[in-house]
């Protein structure tokens, strides 16, 4: 018990003291800040069987989509 005790003091130490540095010069590391990503745009695309499909009806699904070209 007092081992358990001990690791987690340990592990929230290590997060507190993480946790209160100056934020990281990400030009050193060459990354850039994470931009959170924007909306598409409204569009609806014809369906293997024709209908037509709309990406406003598939708000919260995952969407995959290929699109490809033959030039």
């Amino acid at each position: 018990m007092i081992r358990r005790i001990g690791i987690i003091g340990l592990a929230l130490a290590l997060l507190t003291v993480g946790g209160a540095g100056a934020a990281p010069d990400l030009a050193s590391f060459q990354v850039q800040p994470y931009q959170p990503p924007k909306p598409a745009p409204a569009f609806s695309l014809p369906s293997i069987d024709g209908r037509t499909v709309r990406l406003e009806d598939l708000r919260g699904k995952i969407v995959l989509l290929f699109f490809w070209a033959t030039w």
